[in-house]
């Protein structure tokens, strides 16, 4: 099977318009929709952060995700070539960042996915019933030994990675659309199964009202909108290239604005139905003082050793646990198949066949994820440093959209090919209001970090570039990527067909 050209272009696209929009839904809706989603909701405000988060929605996700389909669909090429097209050959080093962060995101993901797949077929054939969750979690991820290979990290994250290939191999038409196709439909009708069986709980209205408690006095706390953002940022998948790579395959037909916006909504629609689930479900069987230790105990903590007990008290909850962690594992793997796509589309862009583009990426995404497998603190470093490169993808995305010229971009790339025609609000929105956005969230994602002392007072230990969350791990990582880019611009750009 061939799917492209000496020249890279493709000669394989999306068939249908659903199929578009179900494979961006895929890339979209991930592990995050349904374990971070509740965990930050409850902790900043319920009501008025799904507001805020509502609100940004519109004001970051959907305008940079407009941006990366016209680069997409308009230059047919992945991201370093897009950048190449619309900002110049100068600047092609942005769309190389913003590929490594989402790559980089996909070497310890890989990782998650592994996690979800062994937790699945853990239930599948164990009983939760009196199981210490806690000792169960931290002997899996200690786990890396040849002798128990098959019951460590390593073994699923391999096994994630093969069938993502698989799926991958049979490029856009035969694989990612037939996929999604089966993924994301089924990812939901299992998530509003589950949903449903939680609404019977004695105490569903309690945990409802926490997750939609609406109090007009959080609206002045920054920790809401800060936050509220983040998640949309993270959770629609805005800025991190992977619409850019899938928009290289639609139709000319395709509808920017309206496929965007449903994905997006989708998206967000994902992440209530988690909450819907999780929260009634922790509250239900604890105290809320208690319900919001195990909230705040972090995503692993909720998935992985409280919602097992939780499910357990449910009627059928043992079948319920199989089919909440089966739902995450196809959320991990619809959003894995995009990550996988993106690098090997630029290696195609650069005149290497899918098959052998989808081994070499398949190969280094294992190899580069075993640190993650083996050390879950080199697992928690990377999510911190590349969740916060995301930030500045999206800043290098609004900066191509101004170079190229919003105005331009809006009468020339978007509104051609849209039913629904954007305005000057969208201009903006991308002049001014994202670039507001990235400065204040990252000067508190950073003045945050250098303040994680004891008792919030500055600590230099978090200038080190040995701490775990610190800001010097942070710059250090982006500095020598930004740099090894920046100097071999010339010759990646080169190399494009």
């Amino acid at each position: 099977m061939d799917t492209s050209t000496n020249t890279g272009t493709s000669t394989d696209n999306f068939r249908t318009k659903l199929g578009f929009i179900l494979a961006g839904l895929g890339m979209a809706v991930g592990a995050g929709n349904i374990w971070r989603f509740p965990r930050v909701a409850t902790q900043y405000g319920g009501g008025a952060f799904i507001l805020a988060w509502a609100i940004f929605l519109f004001l970051w996700s959907l305008p940079i995700l407009m941006i990366e389909f016209a680069m997409g669909k308009s230059s047919k090429k992945g991201l370093v070539g897009a950048f190449k097209e619309f900002v110049g050959e100068n600047y092609s080093w942005m769309g190389s960042f913003v590929a490594f962060v989402a790559t980089a995101i996909m070497f310890y993901y890989s990782v998650v996915t592994g996690w979800i797949l062994r937790y699945f077929f853990f239930f599948v054939f164990n009983s939760a019933k009196n199981m210490d969750t806690n000792s169960v979690w931290e002997s899996f991820v200690s786990t890396n030994s040849l002798q128990t290979f098959w019951n460590a990290p390593v073994f699923y994250q391999f096994i994630s990675l093969l069938l993502t290939s698989l799926i991958v191999y049979f490029g856009i038409a035969r694989g990612i659309e037939k996929a999604n196709r089966f993924l994301i439909p089924t990812l939901f009708i299992l998530l509003l199964f589950a949903m449903v069986n939680v609404i019977f709980l004695p105490a569903f209205g309690k945990g409802m009202n926490y997750l939609f408690d609406f109090k007009l006095s959080q609206f002045a706390n920054y920790e809401v909108w800060l936050n509220a953002l983040t998640q949309s940022a993270w959770s629609t998948g805005a800025a991190w290239g992977l619409l850019l790579t899938y928009a290289v395959y639609a139709s000319k037909k395709e509808d920017m604005v309206v496929s965007s916006t449903v994905i997006c909504l989708g998206n967000n629609s994902a992440s209530l139905i988690a909450g819907i689930i999780i929260v009634p479900t922790i509250f239900s069987f604890h105290t809320a003082a208690q319900s919001m230790k195990i909230m705040a105990e972090g995503n692993e903590g909720i998935a992985f050793i409280h919602l097992p007990l939780l499910f357990l008290k449910m009627p059928a909850g043992q079948f319920l646990i199989v089919i909440f962690f089966l739902a995450l594992f196809f959320a991990a793997v619809s959003s894995l198949i995009a990550m996988l796509e993106l690098p090997v589309r630029i290696l195609m862009d650069f005149g290497m066949r899918r098959k052998r583009a989808i081994i070499l990426i398949a190969a280094a995404a294992f190899l580069l994820g075993l640190p993650s497998a083996f050390d879950i603190r080199v697992f928690k470093n990377q999510d911190w440093v590349w969740g916060l490169g995301l930030m500045l993808s999206g800043l290098f995305f609004t900066i191509a959209a101004l170079k190229f010229g919003v105005d331009r971009l809006r009468k020339e790339k978007i509104n051609p090919f849209s039913s629904v025609k954007l305005n000057k609000g969208f201009n903006f929105i991308v002049k001014y209001v994202i670039p507001v956005e990235f400065v204040i969230m990252l000067g508190w994602w950073f003045y945050q970090s250098i303040g994680w002392g004891k008792g919030g007072a500055f600590s230099i230990a978090n200038l080190s570039i040995f701490e775990q969350f610190s800001v010097g791990s942070t710059l250090f990582q982006w500095g020598i990527i930004l740099l090894v880019f920046i100097l071999f611009n010339k010759k990646i750009v080169r190399f494009l067909k």
